[in-house]
């Protein structure tokens, strides 16, 4: 079986708003294969920024785009692609937007590899610890404290066990930072709460945030300062009460070394559309030595979603799914299944590959060009 085309669709909806949802736009990427065999997979990057790494010509030997470089390969090949794609990017990548882009790609291959073996990834990976996981209703902050609490208690209702508040408007103000997290705790009552500060903060400030919202028993503290200042997660860590969560933003094993190495942090977040599966479960490997915790980041579609649920159920003591709730079209409408919430959790899929397919009326409605 050999690849014959890499197709790059930038998805966008028609109106953009400010905010810091990545459920807005996406690259959607299909691998074809001469068996006739698609896999699918998705970008958690600037679409266009991925699209133009994946189309651009040859500069020369370690600048070319990624669809050179994988016509006429073996899809099956994931560790041999993935080199492959690495070495011919080195003088413009290494990190982040040729990663995630990369990261796109492998998540189609193993959606080709699990339909070619007829299996769902997750059995490919290692095989599943679990069949189901305990999903949190992931959702940005309100823009008052008590639209926070409103907005708690309306996912409690329906049927979470666990919240998490992300972003803006936290960071902006001592008291209304604190305000928003008293009024999440409110709005959820006795379920799980998890707080995405949204880097605000600097290592001392993120300090006292840490203590000033231990009263409202929190199970993690996410991301509180900019990803680079890895030092300062070395210094908030030493002194938390509190789980420090961080990783969303990294790419790549150097990265989530040094932040559990040196910034200490105690759960690693993991974004397949931005790691890929085949670098995720190194990560997870890495983390495990450690005995950190390894949750999943997804704020983007459900295919993002399914690729999560497969790690997840392969990593031995995954906890919790990053379920984003937001009230997107492209999220809504963009695969045919829903993986909806049963009980407080999500069965992992147990179809071939990544066991979701496209609607292609959506695909066409959202595609721009």
């Amino acid at each position: 079986m050999k690849i014959t085309d890499i197709e790059a669709i930038e998805l966008r909806l028609p109106q953009i708003v400010e905010k810091t949802a990545g459920t807005q736009d996406t690259l959607l990427l299909r691998v074809k294969t001469d068996a006739g065999i698609e896999g699918i997979g998705e970008v958690d990057s600037s679409p266009r920024v991925s699209k133009a790494i994946i189309e651009a010509p040859v500069s020369h030997t370690i600048v070319r785009g990624l669809r050179e470089v994988l016509i006429g390969a073996d899809p099956l090949e994931h560790e041999v692609l993935w080199q492959r794609m690495y070495d011919a990017t080195i003088y413009m990548g290494r990190h982040a937007a040729v990663i995630h882009t990369m990261a796109g790609i492998d998540l189609a291959l193993w959606d080709i590899k699990g339909k070619a073996y007829r299996e769902p990834i997750y059995r490919l990976l290692g095989g599943g610890f679990r069949d189901k996981v305990r999903a949190y209703a992931s959702i940005l902050f309100g823009q008052t404290p008590q639209q926070t609490e409103e907005i708690g208690r309306r996912w409690t209702g329906e049927g979470f066990t666990a919240v998490k508040f992300g972003w803006e408007p936290m960071g902006q103000d001592e008291r209304l930072d604190i305000a928003l997290v008293q009024h999440a705790r409110r709005g959820v009552g006795d379920a799980l709460l998890m707080i995405d500060a949204g880097c605000p903060w600097d290592a001392r400030t993120a300090m006292r945030r840490e203590r000033q919202f231990r009263d409202f028993g929190i199970a993690w503290l996410e991301e509180p300062l900019h990803p680079s200042d890895v030092a300062g997660y070395g210094r908030l860590t030493a002194v938390s009460e509190t789980p420090i969560a961080a990783g969303e933003g990294e790419a790549t094993r150097d990265e989530f070394l040094r932040l559990m190495d040196q910034g200490g942090i105690d759960i690693v977040q993991i974004d397949p559309g931005r790691v890929g599966l085949t670098e995720t479960m190194k990560v997870v490997s890495l983390a495990r030595d450690r005995h950190r915790r390894v949750v999943n980041h997804a704020y983007k579609t459900r295919i993002t979603i399914a690729a999560s649920l497969h790690f997840l159920a392969a990593t031995p003591d995954a906890f919790v799914l990053e379920y984003c709730v937001e009230d997107s079209p492209l999220l809504n409408e963009l695969t045919n299944e829903r993986l909806p919430l049963e009980g407080g959790f999500v069965r992992v899929p147990q179809e071939p590959g990544l066991g979701v397919t496209l609607n292609e009326k959506a695909v066409e409605k959202y595609r721009v060009g």
